[in-house]
């Protein structure tokens, strides 16, 4: 005899303990066990209820008897589909997360449940002798309390006695699980099987109301009241007879109607015409392929996108378009609504937990052909995709910094190799390893090498860069940017100020003992925000009142030194009084309003100068702007990350590129202490071609991407000599594993060192790099040892996590 057995993913467990764990179903609910369905399963000695994924199901020899039951199920049909759970298995095999982790990024958030349980006292009375003392004293407790929320803690505080109570069957437990964001609901009314048999009587009215639902199916009770010209109370009695039924119907909402835009008023030049032309043939062929579309700053990818959008759609397929920041989202958004109406679906972190739920309903009841949005836009439910459209593939939003820790991209490749789609990735300073593998062929190059002029319009010109060395000028600004900003504002131009760190001063240190003022959660200093006068910490959240005197030895003579875009916006007030400024930075923009009214403000000529960090940089595109100010533009240059330069030179490059995209021709000043530095002046000639030539050459020297892959091992815990010693344990056991295998997988090990950031939130970090190639006998190699070690004393209370190409500079 066989018997029906589903292997679930559980929420809650480390990714050495992860798998998927076997149990039976009863038969009741045998008809509900799928793959995709989320249950509530015991777990563990103490069989606590956690919600889990099903990953698996099967018939099993009759050993029942070894295995625990699904105590319920969340869902009557699979949350995601067939693709989705493919996706699942390929986030859990390369990037080191669990099936629950892998799980919960493919669905919004609002989608996801809090699970509970509830209690009841049975009407049973236990007999004298029946009950432990300890058992009998908290069902005496329980009985004087009618409070649920009462009636939980003192369960939690003696659960001993209260699984006594379960066990002997005086205490009822329930398992409830409850979806963050409620579906929006209508009730309906419908006939039932018991109509048919039309052995019901009913009244002439609830006749008229039946032959209604006959003919359409189903209503509201309110439509079906007006169509029939009865109260609702008619149908009550309707329902009553057992000739209907209601029931709650899920209502998607679609947003508001727009404008509309022509596609047929994009007209592209003849370089745009031959990108149209290459990418629409890869498209029609049907085949996974990817292309890169590389083209200078201003040179009109958008209106590229928008004709291969509207092509793919015609073909019968659908489209993703990746942005990198929330803040481009509003731009990219209204201007595809306009041209492809309510078919367009936005998902992104920004939107409300209902807002972004309801978008990805609309993606999966098919209503959406369409999708933009940033990271996590990739694992839409979207079918019969046809083309993924990449934005700015180099910036490094597209990779996760929490676990899974996926890339987009790849993430990317894997859904246009299930759909036989293309990916199109475009950046004017495109990713060194993207470039390289275009250069090798294995990625289709696109060029656009000139502006993009606009219908009836010249072709803007790049903009005129001047490089200003401060060292030794003491002073924020230079005369030149001054007398820049001072003639943008007489002729009613616009300006664009960067300075890639927000807050007011960077650092307040001690002039005595010379330590500044850190946070004391981690080893970072805190910032000082002058808007509400106090510290805070940018990597954990703490937060102080600001200080008058030092912390380590109490001397009150303390110095305020570095710039955030605080300081930057009063400075410059105090040099133009008269002048609207725009600051933009994440602590004016933690409102998903405040992207779009913002930048819409400024576009409308509400501002003369906007202030930012990074978030200005790119995508965004303002006519009347014609001058650019990049304040301290070497500072990126040394973050420890071997990408540094390249993402000085591509923030440089495109925030330049922000300047003279309308009919006047574009200034930018780059301020820096490092004039002289190949990538600054590289920057200012927006010339990428010599950059990667600099970099690839380097990066073959010294073994970087995309000559092999970097895997960081990382170590995090409360106590610093253990999380050194685990992570010298597992530099250990790498070395051992490595004599068997090293010519078959040769692998290069640097560490253990203590990260660049040595503590944050409280704990100690060390970390473990390694070169190697990012292949199935690699991840095998390396998540086995985080398995084996995971059972180890050393590494108690030690939180390890594997990255694959992420970031090594913190």
């Amino acid at each position: 005899m066989s018997f029906l057995t589903v292997q679930v993913g559980v929420s809650g467990t480390s990714f050495a303990f992860d798998r998927g764990y076997s149990y039976t179903v009863p038969d009741e609910l045998a008809h509900k066990a799928s793959v995709g369905v989320r249950v509530i399963v015991p777990f563990g000695r103490s069989d606590r209820r956690r919600v889990g994924i099903i990953v698996g199901v099967s018939r099993d020899a009759d050993e029942s008897d070894k295995l625990k039951a699904v105590s319920s199920f969340i869902d009557d049909s699979p949350v995601i589909g067939e693709e989705q759970m493919k996706l699942l298995l390929w986030l859990r095999e390369t990037v080191f997360c669990t099936y629950y982790e892998a799980f919960r990024t493919l669905i919004p958030p609002g989608l996801g449940v809090s699970f509970e349980q509830k209690y009841r006292l049975m009407q049973k009375k236990p007999k004298k002798g029946e009950l432990s003392d300890s058992a009998m004293g908290l069902y005496l407790s329980l009985s004087e309390t009618d409070d649920g929320t009462e009636l939980s803690v003192m369960i939690s505080n003696d659960r001993k006695s209260a699984d006594e109570l379960i066990e002997k069957g005086f205490l009822e437990e329930t398992d409830t699980a409850k979806q963050r964001v409620r579906d929006d609901t209508v009730s309906m009314v419908r006939l039932t099987e018991r109509y048919s048999d039309k052995n019901i009587k009913l009244t002439p009215k609830q006749r008229i109301a039946a032959e209604t639902l006959e003919r359409e199916g189903c209503a509201s009770v309110r439509e079906l009241c007006y169509m029939c010209g009865c109260t609702a109370q008619v149908i009550k009695n309707m329902v009553k007879s057992g000739a209907a039924e209601f029931f709650e119907y899920e209502v998607i909402k679609t947003p508001e109607a727009v404008e509309r835009d022509s596609i047929d008023d994009i007209t592209l030049s003849a370089c745009q015409q031959k990108v149209f032309d290459g990418v629409s043939v890869m498209i029609s062929q049907g085949k996974p392929a990817s292309a890169l579309l590389f083209g200078v700053t201003g040179s009109g990818k958008t209106p590229v996108f928008a004709k291969l959008i509207d092509h793919t759609l015609k073909s019968g397929k659908n489209v993703i378009m990746l942005i990198p920041e929330i803040s481009l989202t509003p731009q990219t958004l209204n201007r595809f609504r306009r041209l492809f109406g309510e078919t367009v679906a936005v998902l992104h972190s920004g939107l409300s937990l209902s807002m972004r739920s309801n978008e990805y309903k609309r993606v999966r009841s098919g209503q959406c052909r369409i999708v933009v949005g940033t990271r996590s836009a990739v694992f839409a439910p979207l079918d019969n995709i046809g083309l993924i459209i990449m934005d700015e593939e180099g910036e490094r939003s597209y990779k996760s910094e929490s676990s899974p820790r996926y890339h987009a991209k790849d993430a990317a490749v894997q859904r246009c190799m299930h759909h036989n789609a293309v990916l199109l990735t475009a950046s004017a300073t495109p990713s060194i390893e993207s470039f390289y593998s275009a250069q090798s062929g294995r990625t289709r190059l696109f060029e656009m090498p000139e502006r993009y002029a606009p219908k009836n319009g010249e072709r803007p010109s790049m903009p005129v860069t001047q490089i200003i060395d401060m060292t030794g000028s003491g002073r924020i600004f230079s005369d030149e940017l001054i007398n820049g900003i001072r003639e943008n504002l007489a002729r009613g131009e616009q300006s664009i100020l960067l300075l890639n760190r927000r807050g007011y001063h960077t650092i307040i240190s001690c002039c005595d003992c010379r330590e500044p003022v850190s946070c004391p959660n981690c080893s970072i200093p805190l910032t000082y925000h002058k808007v509400n006068n106090r510290l805070i910490c940018h990597y954990c959240g703490f937060g102080t009142d600001n200080t008058d005197c030092c912390p380590k030895c109490g001397s009150s003579n303390l110095r305020l030194s570095g710039m955030g875009t605080q300081r930057l916006e009063d400075e410059i007030s105090e040099f133009f009084p008269d002048a609207r400024i725009l600051r933009m930075d994440a602590d004016t923009t933690y409102s998903r309003y405040a992207y779009d009214k913002r930048f819409t403000q400024f576009g409308n000529g509400e501002y003369d100068i906007m202030v930012g960090t990074q978030m200005i940089a790119k995508g965004l595109d303002f006519p009347n702007v014609t001058l650019v100010g990049v304040l301290n533009a070497d500072k990126s240059l040394f973050s420890g990350d071997f990408r540094s330069y390249e993402r000085t030179f591509s923030l440089i490059t495109q925030v330049v590129g922000r300047s003279g995209r309308g009919n006047s021709r574009g200034r930018a000043i780059i301020q820096t202490f490092a004039p002289d530095h190949y990538v600054i002046n590289l920057a200012a000639q927006q010339d990428y071609k010599a950059f990667y030539e600099q970099e690839i050459a380097m990066r073959r020297a010294l073994i970087y991407p995309p000559f092999c892959d970097i895997c960081t091992v990382g170590f995090s815990g409360e106590d610093d000599e253990k999380t050194s010693l685990a992570a010298e344990c597992f530099a250990e056991h790498i070395a051992e594993g490595v004599k068997s295998v090293s010519e078959k997988m040769p692998v290069r090990v640097l560490g253990p060192s203590k990260c660049i950031f040595e503590k944050i939130n409280g704990k100690f970090r060390y970390r473990i790099i390694i070169k190697c190639r990012n292949n199935a006998l690699f991840r095998s190699f390396i998540g086995g040892i985080r398995t084996d070690t995971a059972h180890l004393a050393q590494f108690r209370g030690i939180t390890v996590y594997i990255d694959m190409n992420g970031d090594i500079s913190l």
